[in-house]
């Protein structure tokens, strides 16, 4: 076989419209799985908001990863153990945390599988507590309830304004960690150097195959590193155009089971 490791993101590629995984989808997974294929998950969501998925492809019997927290977390599924972790250094929080007040957008973070914030009625946080089945926690004051070492920080706003956000905090943090937006309506502030792409290669060095024998599968700004660097990437029909831009391959819609045709023609055939 040519293609040894599949990675998938979740939202907007493995899981149609409605967040599920189809059965044609899942079946072409199964078989790619049978016939030797390290399957992976690679996703800006929390570990929590991954272990269904992870368990309706049966990772802990086929030895299947999770690259969480955008790469920053990668955990073996069959014994769960953490292969890598990255945090932000506390040094930056009050920078952080100030900066988002200054642009007048909400920030949070997470506190083990709990969503942290000073202000927890807000929409986009609500979105994140629901597609990831956590619960969220208000407090008085962030930095000051923030005593321990955080993934990441989300600030969070209309996807219009906080392009324009996004601006000004990557002039601000962008020689010191990575800020981009894995949605429209959320900007990720990350430790330097954490991304789908580089938790993929500590993947590889793990499993022991290289980049040609990789083929990723995205949809979203935070997954063009990925597929940038797999031997091929493959851009969902529903993708962003930026995203298209950097595909090796373009395929159907998550809603039209792009991922099958892509197992059928590439890895199976």
């Amino acid at each position: 076989m040519k293609y040894k490791v599949l990675v998938f993101d979740i939202d907007g590629t493995l899981t149609n419209s409605k967040k599920e995984i189809t059965p044609a989808t899942k079946a072409a997974i199964e078989r790619a799985s049978r016939a030797g294929c390290t399957i992976a998950i690679a996703s800006g969501r929390p570990y929590p908001g991954t272990i269904r998925y992870a368990a309706e492809l049966n990772f802990a019997d086929n030895d299947g990863y999770v690259l969480a927290l955008n790469g920053g977390l990668i955990v073996r599924c069959r014994d769960e153990k953490v292969m890598n972790s990255e945090l932000l250094s506390p040094e930056y929080y009050e920078e952080i945390i100030r900066i988002a007040a200054e642009n007048n957008v909400n920030i949070m973070t997470y506190d083990g599988d709990v969503v942290v914030s000073e202000t927890i009625d807000d929409r986009y946080i609500d979105l994140e507590m629901r597609i990831n089945g956590i619960k969220g926690k208000k407090v008085d004051n962030l930095l000051e309830y923030l005593d321990y070492s955080v993934p990441k920080f989300i600030m969070t706003g209309d996807g219009d304004y906080l392009a324009e956000v996004e601006k000004r905090v990557k002039k601000q943090l962008g020689d010191r960690m990575d800020v981009y937006r894995s949605e429209a309506f959320f900007l990720e502030i990350l430790p330097k150097g954490v991304d789908k792409a580089t938790a993929i290669e500590k993947l590889l060095l793990i499993l022991g195959c290289t980049r040609e024998e990789l083929i990723c599968f995205g949809d979203g700004y935070n997954d063009m590193t990925m597929l940038e660097y797999a031997g091929m990437g493959v851009a969902m029909g529903n993708a962003k155009e930026e995203v298209k831009a950097v595909a090796d391959y373009i395929t159907s819609g998550n809603d039209e089971d792009g991922i099958v045709e892509v197992i059928d023609k590439f890895v199976l055939d």
